[in-house]
């Protein structure tokens, strides 16, 4: 059975995994913690990596390279910015963009990407849709923005109209970028602390646990359907 590396960006996302998850090892790479063993009978590899583009980065590839990551699952937070997108709803990324990189530094410079965004793995989206009708939290599906700051309302406007996102956050697309240069699949899938209605970082850490719970219970559920 394929092993699922989970990479949170804090110690509350991973809490919920951890909680569920039989614990077989801990080791130690690069200032983090990882935890080896299974969650409802699937081999996992779960860490919490940091906040921001290079922690994410970091342990994505540690997860591939060093824990033998089949596939990845960035789990967690974000930030709504679609109007539609309420508190509590989960995203799954479609496509991943960074809202704060120039749009021609990956398709004119290596990596010559076609395009400067990052597509999703078919195979877990189909799993994530297949799991979505008939899920107890609403879950919706499209473009995740991330950048290297804590969007407030000022940046609202030019982030959706560059990268038109459901949600943002602060680690997404580095881990996407770095599946991308290993062939690895790829999903990502946040919960929602703030909105445009309800914004600031108050909403954040009033509402950070609720959603992490709720990420993490959509994302084990979709992987229950996936490893069938």
């Amino acid at each position: 059975m394929k092993r699922v590396g989970i990479l949170c960006a804090s110690d509350t996302e991973l809490a919920p995994f951890l909680k569920a998850m039989e614990i077989d090892r801990v080791k130690e790479r690069a200032l983090l913690r990882f935890y080896e063993g299974r969650i409802r009978q699937i081999p996992v590899a779960a860490v919490y990596s940091g906040v921001c583009k290079v922690n994410a980065a970091v342990a994505a590839e540690l997860l591939i390279e060093v824990f033998g990551a089949d596939v990845v699952i960035n789990a967690g937070t974000a930030g709504g910015m679609d109007a539609r997108v309420g508190l509590f709803d989960t995203v799954i990324a479609e496509r991943s963009v960074y809202h704060d990189v120039a749009p021609d530094i990956l398709t004119e410079f290596h990596p010559w990407m076609p395009s400067n965004d990052f597509p999703l793995d078919g195979e877990l989206l189909s799993a994530a849709k297949k799991y979505a009708e008939f899920a107890a939290h609403p879950i919706r599906f499209g473009t995740i923005a991330t950048g290297e700051f804590f969007v407030e309302n000022k940046d609202r406007e030019r982030i959706c109209q560059v990268c038109a996102p459901l949600a943002v956050d602060m680690e997404t697309a580095a881990a996407a970028h770095v599946c991308y240069a290993n062939g690895i699949p790829f999903l990502a899938v946040r919960s929602i602390t703030d909105t445009g209605e309800d914004s600031g970082p108050e909403n954040f850490e009033r509402n950070c646990e609720r959603a992490s719970e709720i990420a993490a219970e959509v994302t084990m559920g979709l992987l229950q359907g996936w490893a069938l």
